[in-house]
């Protein structure tokens, strides 16, 4: 890339609004970039894969595929929790298909440059450097804080 496409890059990529999936885990919302969502699945015990790492549920079949299936509570360190509205999100990342167990998704959010505000430093012991914005959204209730991750980061280490 030459220097002029990084710059006329960053200008639009600045300019124009985000579309993210928002997903909940416990009581936080995080932001998955709707471009990487394939499709948003009932959750269904997938098959248990012999010494499996704790956060990697097992994998299902996806109309011929075997897709891995990620439970992202026990990936990020919560109590494992399957509720009524737990959801599996297929995701595309770095040329594989992940499925994620999330608690529930809510809806597709467009965000505006104005409200993506860059992550606080935190120190190496909290950054894991998957959550690279956060996003102040309307809701309901009235405002509510959005983390928004990269996905390749998130799952690097699958």
């Amino acid at each position: 890339m030459t220097a002029l496409t990084v710059i006329e890059h960053t200008a639009v990529a600045s300019a124009a609004s985000r579309e993210v999936l928002t997903s909940r885990l416990g009581a936080e919302e995080y932001g998955i970039d709707i471009l990487a969502v394939q499709e948003i699945r009932r959750y269904e015990a997938p098959t248990r894969i012999a010494n499996a790492a704790g956060h990697l549920l097992g994998v299902m079949n996806l109309r011929g595929a075997i897709v891995p299936i990620v439970d992202l509570r026990r990936h990020l360190g919560l109590p494992a929790e399957n509720g009524i509205d737990t959801v599996t999100v297929v995701v595309n990342v770095a040329s594989r298909t992940l499925g994620l167990v999330v608690d529930a998704v809510s809806d597709v959010v467009a965000l505006q440059p104005g409200h993506i505000q860059p992550c606080p430093a935190l120190g190496s012991a909290t950054d894991d450097g998957f959550i690279v914005a956060l996003a102040t959204v309307d809701g309901a209730d009235g405002p509510r804080l959005l983390q928004l991750t990269d996905l390749a980061a998130l799952l690097r280490h699958l």
